[in-house]
Order: C-alpha cells, then structure tokens, then sequence
C-alpha cells in the first residue's frame, strides 16, 4: 500500500469517499432517481396518449371528409336534378306557351276571315243595290218612261237570284 501514499492518496479517505459516493448513489436513487423516472415515465405515457389522441382526430378527419365529398356528390346530383326539371319546365312552359300562341293566332286567322266574309256580302249586296239603281235608272231612260222603282227591284233581284243559281250549277 505503499505506492498510493505515495500518490498522495490516503486510503481512509478514499474510502471515506466511495462510501460517501455510495451513499449519495442510494439517496440520489431514492430521492431523485424513482420521482424523475416517474415523471419521464408519466411524459411517455402523456406523450404516447397524445400520439393516439393525434391518430384517431386524423381518422375522424378522414371519416368527415369522405362524409363531406359524400354529402358534396349528393348535393351535385341534386343540383343537377334541379336544373334539369328546371330545364323542362322552361321547355314545357315555352310550348305551352308557343301552344297558346298558335290556338290565338288561328282564333284571330278565323276572326278575320269570318269578318271579310262578312264585308265581302255586304260589298255584294251594296253593290247589287246600285247596279239594280243604275238599272232602273239605265231602264228609265232607254224607254224613257218612269217604271215603279219597286217592280224594277224585285224584277232584278229576281233576275240576280237567278244568276247566282246558275253560276252554283
């Protein structure tokens, strides 16, 4: 032993030392070790709840978004339906309402030819009023004498009617 003294060790207080160190070993292990490994442990189990907290936002995020671009497709079909129906009832209001235009316009076509008809006859029968006028007149002076107007009339209506039922045949 010789050869520590030598060294400038003193083997009591050297032991005195590793003593000491050991004993601060066990309290440190008692006092500091167990409650910081506590913690740390506490932290991982914090740590590793977190990490499946974080896991199962993530699939719930994932099933909220299928659910949206489900609700997104849903909500694309019925707006297409819509503009579709919308579609046809523009195009069964615009032939309802060509429709309706042509049942008028032929109303008013027949309207109008029922009127012309009709001023058509009176034309006619102003007409023959004053050709048998101007027959009785033409007549009057051709035998230069005056003739009952009233005979003349029924004798050229008589004559007119005649010709028209011969113009029928």
């Amino acid at each position: 032993m010789g050869g520590i003294s030598e060294l400038g060790i003193s083997l009591p207080t050297l032991l005195t030392q590793v003593v000491t160190f050991i004993i601060l070993l066990v309290v440190l292990r008692f006092v500091a070790y167990k409650p910081i490994m506590r913690m740390l442990d506490e932290r991982s189990r914090r740590v590793k709840e977190s990490m499946e907290q974080a896991e199962e936002v993530k699939a719930q995020s994932a099933r909220a978004e299928e659910e949206l671009k489900k609700q997104l497709e849903q909500a694309s079909r019925e707006g297409q339906d819509r503009i579709a129906r919308a579609v046809k009832a523009g195009e069964d209001v615009k032939q309802k309402a060509t429709e309706d235009a042509k049942k008028e316009a032929e109303t008013l076509i027949t309207r109008a030819r029922a009127e012309i008809q009709h001023e058509r006859d009176d034309a006619i029968s102003e007409v023959r009023r004053e050709f048998a006028e101007l027959t009785v007149l033409a007549a009057g002076k051709v035998i230069e004498k005056s003739l009952d107007k009233e005979e003349h009339r029924e004798l050229i209506d008589k004559v007119l009617e005649e010709s028209s039922t011969l113009k029928k045949e």
